[in-house]
């Protein structure tokens, strides 16, 4: 007990003690704050997640199910993932009146915020693919342009072109073109396989890959016509068909002029 209190005279215990003091409360303070953030993030993500519903009840349900089961019309919902329903509702595709049809990219009929809930409401039922942040889409520090035209040409390009801009597919179905997509979706088509596009997971073509090709795709978005009009950019198939035309349309044209003022 001498000893103790010996040790508690010593001048270094007083700030000893209130360090060890303001350190608990520190600890105490942080503890609770996670807690309160925690609880907090729960419940806003639980109010997203119902106002996607009630989205989804008034907007989806008449072909999707009550429950996203899907039906005889629309597939189901469940464990498509957010990055699905961010893709077809943000670029217009869904809601769609006629589900026997393709869905055309258009203006978008939902918010970006009530895209967003949808996107949580249906990420909420199953795991799937989630919505790449923008962190995950810095393809001009991450992608690789030659990279990009290889593996485009390698997986795309027989279905958009190889410059992009989209193609004709069997029994009526075509492939979009993809200048004036945003990184987004191109992402998010890759890894959900929208309508009749295949999936390329991860393992298929890797997500730095991913940026590589978004990244060529930009670059040829934005290279300019040096030889005049595009014409789709098709190929010579498209260019030797005008050519044809107007040539064999010149020809009628000066035959037909012969003609007459041979009379």
């Amino acid at each position: 007990m001498k000893r103790l209190s010996r040790y508690r005279r010593h001048k270094a215990v007083g700030p000893a003690l209130l360090i060890f003091a303001l350190l608990g409360i520190g600890t105490t303070f942080s503890v609770a704050s996670a807690t309160t953030a925690s609880q907090t993030t729960t419940a806003d993500r639980s109010a997203l997640i119902e106002e996607g519903r009630q989205i989804f009840l008034k907007g989806c349900s008449s072909c999707h199910g009550i429950n996203s089961e899907g039906g005889a019309i629309a597939p189901s919902l469940v464990g498509v993932g957010a990055a699905s329903v961010d893709f077809q509702v943000g670029t217009g595709r869904m809601p769609m009146a006629d589900m026997s049809t393709q869905a055309m990219r258009k203006a978008p009929l939902y918010t970006p915020e009530e895209t967003a809930a949808l996107a949580a409401y249906v990420a909420s039922l199953a795991p799937g693919p989630e919505i790449p942040t923008e962190a995950q889409l810095n393809y001009e520090r991450d992608g690789s342009l030659a990279e990009g035209g290889e593996l485009f040409r390698t997986n795309c390009a027989m279905c958009h072109n190889f410059a992009g801009q989209g193609g004709a597919l069997t029994q009526g179905k075509y492939a979009p073109t993809l200048m004036g997509v945003e990184p987004k979706h191109i992402y998010e088509s890759m890894v959900t396989g929208p309508q009749s596009m295949p999936v390329f997971s991860d393992k298929t073509i890797t997500p730095k890959e991913k940026l590589s090709i978004i990244k060529w795709i930009k670059a040829a978005e934005k290279e300019p016509n040096l030889g005049g009009a595009s014409l789709g950019r098709v190929g010579p198939v498209t260019e030797g068909l005008l050519a044809w035309t107007l040539g064999l349309g010149v020809l009628i044209g000066v035959a037909v002029w012969l003609a007459m003022k041979a009379r």
